[in-house]
């Protein structure tokens, strides 16, 4: 066992424009090839996109399709006896997150709009009413997790 007390956890500012640690991970993750400020003028134009098409704020939307995104529940892979299980586990908060910014941006980038910012406030939007791709994905993650749901003795 280490002696080293364990590293706390970084917390990052806020973006430039909504002072929201989430929006400035969004764009981090959103980011190619270190170009960030192509990153945030694709994501703020899809912000404004959001506000034109649904006269809400932008953020406001951001943050609702970020919160129907996050899963409960997702599997893991556990190995017993030569067998592979998939064991269903309870998502960490900061994982939670992850995913569902992951997986929106995947999805946003397959999309078949013209622009990025198109694509991206078009997903936004979608996760926000609770229907899309996004929202499909979290839906057969915790699908998958109740159908395993025999297997959670085997959880570690």
């Amino acid at each position: 066992m280490s002696r080293r007390s364990r590293a706390g956890q970084h917390v990052a500012g806020g973006d430039s424009r909504f002072e929201s640690p989430i929006v400035l991970k969004f764009i981090n993750k959103l980011m190619y090839g270190g170009k960030k400020s192509t990153a945030e003028a694709i994501f703020y134009e899809a912000m404004d996109i959001i506000e034109e098409k649904t006269g809400q704020a932008g953020v406001q939307v951001f943050n609702q399709a970020i919160q129907n995104a996050k899963p409960a529940l997702e599997v893991k892979s556990r190995r017993v006896g030569g067998a592979t299980y998939q064991v269903p586990v309870e998502v960490r908060p900061e994982r939670r997150t992850a995913l569902a910014v992951k997986w929106i941006i995947g999805f946003a980038r397959n999309r078949p709009e013209r622009s990025m910012a198109e694509r991206l406030a078009t997903e936004l939007m979608a996760a926000a009413r609770g229907d899309g791709s996004t929202i499909k994905k979290k839906d057969d993650v915790h699908r998958m997790a109740e159908a395993n749901k025999a297997f959670a003795h085997y959880r570690w």
